[in-house]
């Protein structure tokens, strides 16, 4: 089924035939004609594919001919790379290789190099045609554009039994919500359902379709069900047919009058079930012929696609999500039990397999049912176990379910998306792709064809991403830093590819010489010598990614060089080579015999220190990955001789100490991770770099840029300005060091900086306006420059260990700014040195910041210079304070002259203080208190507040109440370090969503508040289930905490006993304590904990004797527990 890859393949080669530098070349070579005419055939043949595709599922002699297709289309595309890379590397660059084969049929070499890649263009030509003349055997149906998809689906209709719909009562009263509000700016709104194949999209809309509520409603209901061709005029009749009327006409223009008609003044209820249009211009056609009912009409489209819902909605979208745990098994038990036993089954074995089935499901009810299905009349635990290890492979066979159903998702991608699809099958299931290396593999495999020279290849890549997140083929993980594929759309993946793409697994038994894209996880358990004797006979290998896995962090996974040096000798066809995470101690110099190489990657190996200067000879390399290499040395020496070089990602390489000479003349580079600036104290292998000049023509860079060792510049009042960074548009982060990118703050060895010189320094770094992200550190100017004023695009700013700047830039006006941080800054005393008034913009102030970190300003005091002096001055001055309207996050550390801040009410999401006074915090409720208005955030300020750090408070001795009783909505609380601290406070049982409590460090503790003993007041916290304790020697207690599941108690040298009323804990499950070697015994109470179900002890020798199995005297308080590690 890999037809969408080969496809890929094709498309490359017709791109390249038909470039420029392609026919300048084989006219010098005098194979002009063979070149265009294997053009031309490769044409013909991708014409047939989609239909070869379709006939090979019954047609025995199509499939052999695709698979002898498809073995002579990539010997095609190698042919080509072999002779347009030996022009590459007898050239230089594609301008010069014209000139370059000129000169060499001047030499002895003409005749020798002329015939050799005649005869192989020749009889690749010869093959080809033989192949595609085979074609008109099978008479295959050519397509020139892609074709509509056909789809042979039964037709859906409205009616569902609701007892047999389990797990969607949420997600039916959600769409009802929807579709009962009222809409007062339009006659008819769309509400969306979306999500992948089998997930119950039509179910949930027929759920909803149903509800007495919505008849009610609605004055008329249709459902229509669309499928695979939105015909409008079809559309139309089909409605006018689900009203029960007769169509009087089957023109279009009768049709849309009667529809117009029977939807007048009436409010509707349209389900269109099963939408695949794109296209925005027919849905608008149909829209406008749907707006004449009744206020509060709607339609319910079901797609799977999220381009489909942008269409007809952008606003209302409605994701629907797979099943829990708990209502997928409830769904399996209704369907694999026969009648009579839908409780289950008397067999725990059976249920045990069941429930391993079911969570390989993930949550997908057709999936559910499918393997249901097959095991519906099977009481046998064999054939249970059978189905739940070969789980893919049966529900492949069911030919009506699952996977037919995926597979329709998989039909309509366009033939480009295919290919990049199924690609994806190479990453295990559960993994985190990262987009940006997506992206580069499959431009290393040509998988990416731009509709003009124009556009960038990575920003049609990044199209291509987009589209297949849009059909649901991806999900979004980590706010969109990361994707996920779901399990069941990796396994249509795998599916599709078919052998082109393995992941090989321990066993090693699912390699196949026919595979072309391979990953490895590399286990420190298994050998690679076995695993590379394999890859000996891989001769077709175009990508090979191994990734190390290993349970502990820091095993690493070694390849030496003798095994590298087998692995590049024997796959000479790869595009793409992936070592992340692979100790590889040294790189033989054999990695230039890669000359299709695209893509290299050693990212996350601690242990190499250079790399070999033959990487320079692999001419066609696009991206070149060393991120996080910490002890290596330096680049490539003749690294320039990269002139296709695209990516260069060397984050976190501690231990560069300059730039190979001639980078400056890699323009095609649009990622440099970070540019050193050279040490003059280095010692080094080959010739470096000159200095910020080597970045002047580098102007396609894009993403984000660091240079550091800024201090080491050697003309500082001539050189930055060559950096050119004010034409560098693409960069949206920058992050400038004075010092070595080290982990760590500059050294004191900054005290020799030049204050002058490196403010004319920064003055002369001045970035383009459309930067997103700056970082500054280790600046030893007074002052900032004035550009900073100018990048009013700024999201994120951070200034660090800027130890003699005494003025920040004026930050009031950075309106799309998101997040400030300010640390190290040793004399700077306010964030703005101007007055209050005359900076707070009259419309909002700092409208965008959600987050504040100030960390190591010890004569920090606040963010104005405040002039106020009496009474009536300071309530006066507190009315006009503008506040922080939507920051949410706040961090404060080492700060202990910080007395006032611009009031925060509407911090949501953490505060987190340490070694400060909590002087600056009373002081702002104390504002927010007078600040003119009703609403509740004002006059109870932090009651959104989920989390609180409290570190190293030294000047309380419990908690105020007057704000603690406000954070009703705290979920953790977290306390180190408080020497003074006795209880927390009587505001206490105000927490009532308080999940987690953590107190450590805290010598004079003895309660959580001195309210009294009758316990009453800890029945308003249900919620808290996680309790833990830390150096708390004086802790007498434990209050009825009876949600409490999990309690810790750890590191409490001077703890003797446990306290009292742990029997208060009636929840309790899990029992940690570690580390208390005075720990003497248990208390009787223990036998009551009959909630327990695991105990764990550590470091406690005299208790651990107590807890001898049986024979220890504490035993028997403990035997009951199912768990026990001591």
């Amino acid at each position: 089924m890999a037809e969408g890859m080969l496809y890929g393949v094709a498309q490359k080669i017709i791109e390249e035939l038909g470039s420029w530098a392609f026919k300048e070349v084989a006219s010098l070579w005098n194979v002009e004609a063979e070149l265009e005419n294997i053009k031309n055939t490769v044409s013909t043949i991708q014409a047939v594919l989609r239909d070869a595709a379709e006939q090979q599922t019954h047609s025995h002699q199509v499939k052999d001919w695709l698979e002898k297709l498809k073995d002579a289309v990539y010997e095609v595309d190698d042919l080509l790379g072999e002779f347009f890379a030996e022009a590459l590397r007898q050239g230089g660059t594609s301008e010069n290789i014209a000139k370059k084969v000129r000169y060499l049929f001047s030499t002895p070499n003409r005749l020798v190099l002329r015939k050799e890649m005649s005869d192989k263009i020749n009889a690749m030509k010869q093959k080809l045609n033989a192949i595609a003349e085979d074609r008109k055997l099978f008479h295959l149906k050519e397509y020139h554009v892609e074709p509509p998809v056909s789809m042979d689906r039964e037709e859906t209709h409205s009616f569902v039994l609701d007892e047999k719909v389990i797990g969607r009562e949420d997600d039916k009263q959600a769409i009802i919500n929807l579709l009962l509000e009222p809409n007062d700016e339009e006659n008819v709104s769309i509400v969306p359902i979306v999500g992948i194949g089998g997930l119950g999209k039509t179910t949930l809309a027929q759920f909803v379709f149903n509800d007495k509520n919505i008849k009610e409603h609605f004055e008329l209901k249709m459902w229509i069900c669309i499928s695979d061709v939105f015909d409008v005029k079809m559309i139309i009749q089909k409605i006018i047919s689900a009203t029960g009327e007769k169509l009087e006409d089957h023109s279009m223009d009768k049709s849309q009058d009667q529809l117009r008609k029977i939807i007048n003044q009436k409010k509707y209820l349209l389900v269109l079930d099963d939408v695949w249009n794109e296209d925005p211009h027919k849905w608008e056609s149909l829209k406008d012929l749907l707006v004449g009912g009744a206020k509060g009409s709607k339609i319910v489209i079901t797609t799977r696609a999220r381009l489909v819902a942008e269409i007809t909605c952008p606003v209302s979208i409605y994701t629907l999500k797979g099943l829990n745990e708990e209502q997928s098994w409830l769904l399996f038990k209704q369907i694999a039990f026969r009648k009579g036993q839908g409780q289950g089954t008397n067999n725990p074995r059976l249920e045990e397999i069941g429930r391993e089935i079911v969570h390989k499901c993930q949550g997908i009810p057709l999936a559910i049912k499918s393997i249901g299905n097959v095991l519906r009349l099977e009481k046998t635990e064999h054939k249970w176990s059978y189905v739940n290890n070969n789980i893919l492979e049966i529900a492949t066979q069911q030919k009506k379910d699952i996977f037919p159903i995926l597979k329709l998702s998989y039909d309509h991608l366009p033939s480009h998306l295919k290919s990049c699809f199924a690609f994806c099958s190479l990453f295990p299931k559960d993994h985190e792709i990262d987009k940006v290396t997506l992206i580069q593999l499959w431009i290393a495999q040509g998988f990416i064809c731009p509709s003009n020279k124009n556009q960038e290849l990575e920003d049609v890549a990044d199209e291509y991403f987009k589209d297949l997140l849009r059909r649901s083929f991806f999900e979004e993980e980590m706010g969109g830093l990361k994707y996920k594929m779901h399990d069941l759309i990796h396994d249509l993946a795998q599916l599709v590819a078919g052998v082109e793409c393995t992941i090989i697994t321990l066993d090693r038994n699912n390699f196949d010489e026919k595979t072309r894209h391979v990953s490895i996880p590399f286990y420190i358990d298994s050998s690679f010598i076995e695993t590379s004797s394999l890859l000996v006979r891989a001769e077709k290998l175009r990508t090979c990614l191994l990734t190390f896995k290993s349970s502990n962090q820091h095993d690493a996974g070694e390849i030496d060089e003798s095994m590298l040096n087998k692995l590049i000798l024997s796959c000479r066809r790869l595009r793409a080579l992936g070592f992340c995470g692979v100790h590889i101690e040294r790189v033989p110099d054999s990695i230039d015999k890669l000359i299709h190489l695209t893509y290299l990657d050693f990212s996350e190996n601690d242990v190499i220190e250079t790399l070999p200067n033959a990487i320079s000879r692999l001419c066609k390399l696009q991206t070149l990955k060393v991120n996080r290499c910490r002890n290596l040395k330096e680049l490539p020496r003749d690294i320039r001789f990269l002139v296709g070089l695209r990516h260069l990602e060397n984050s976190f390489c501690w231990g560069l100490s300059h730039m190979p000479v001639g980078l400056g003349q890699m323009t095609c580079l649009q990622t440099l991770s970070s540019f050193v600036v050279r040490d003059k104290h280095a010692s080094t292998s080959g010739p470096i770099s000159s200095g910020l000049d080597e970045l002047n023509l580098l102007n396609s860079l894009r993403g984000k840029l660091q240079i550091s060792n800024l201090r080491c510049l050697e003309d500082v009042y001539s050189e930055p300005s060559a950096a050119n960074l004010r034409a560098k548009q693409y960069l949206d982060r920058l992050t400038l060091k004075w010092h070595a990118d080290y982990p760590f703050f500059c050294s004191d060895d900054d005290d020799d900086n030049d204050n002058d010189g490196d403010e004319k320094l920064l003055e002369d770094l001045q970035p383009h306006q459309n930067l997103k992200y700056l970082s500054v550190y280790g600046y030893g100017g007074v002052r900032f420059s004035s550009w900073l004023s100018l990048l009013t695009n700024l999201v994120h700013l951070s200034i660090i260990d800027c130890k003699r700047c005494q003025q920040l830039p004026r930050l009031s006006q950075f309106h799309s700014l998101e997040s400030l941080s300010v640390s190290g800054m040793e004399v700077l005393e306010y964030i703005s040195d101007g007055d209050m008034n005359e900076e707070v913009p009259t419309v909002s102030f700092f409208p965008s910041l959600k987050s504040i970190c100030f960390y190591v300003n010890p004569n920090l005091k606040g963010w104005w210079r405040s002039t106020s002096t009496t009474d009536h001055q300071q309530h006066s001055h507190h009315q006009s304070l503008p506040s922080f309207q939507h920051l949410s996050m706040l961090s404060i550390s080492r700060c202990p002259n910080l007395t006032s801040l611009p009031p925060f009410p509407y911090l949501e999401e953490s505060l987190d203080l340490s070694e400060v006074s909590l002087k600056a915090l009373q002081s702002t409720i104390a504002m927010t208190s007078s600040l003119p208005s009703s609403s509740s955030f004002l006059s109870s300020p932090f009651s959104k507040l989920k989390s609180m750090t409290l570190r190293k408070i030294k000047d309380t001795e419990a908690l105020p109440d007057e704000w603690m009783s406000n954070l009703s909505s705290l979920k953790k609380l977290y306390i180190e370090g408080g020497p003074k601290l006795k209880s927390l406070s009587l505001a206490v049982p105000h927490l009532t969503s308080l999940e987690r409590l953590s107190i450590i460090d805290c010598e004079l503790f003895d309660s959580i508040s001195d309210m009294g003993d009758d316990g009453t007041e800890w029945q308003h916290l249900k919620c808290l289930s996680f309790l833990h304790y830390e150096r708390v020697p004086n802790l007498t207690t434990f209050p009825e905490f009876t949600s409490v599941v999990h309690l810790q108690i750890a590191n409490s040298p001077n703890l003797t006993s446990i306290p009292d009323g742990i029997s208060n804990l009636t929840s309790l499950e899990e029992l940690f304590i570690y580390n208390c070697p005075n720990l003497k015994s248990l208390p009787n109470e223990m036998v009551s904990l009959k909630s327990l179900q695991k105990l764990k002890i550590y470091g406690c020798p005299d208790l651990k004797k107590r807890c001898e199995k049986v024979i220890g005297e504490d035993w028997f308080k403990i035997a009951h527990d199912p768990f026990i590690e001591i």
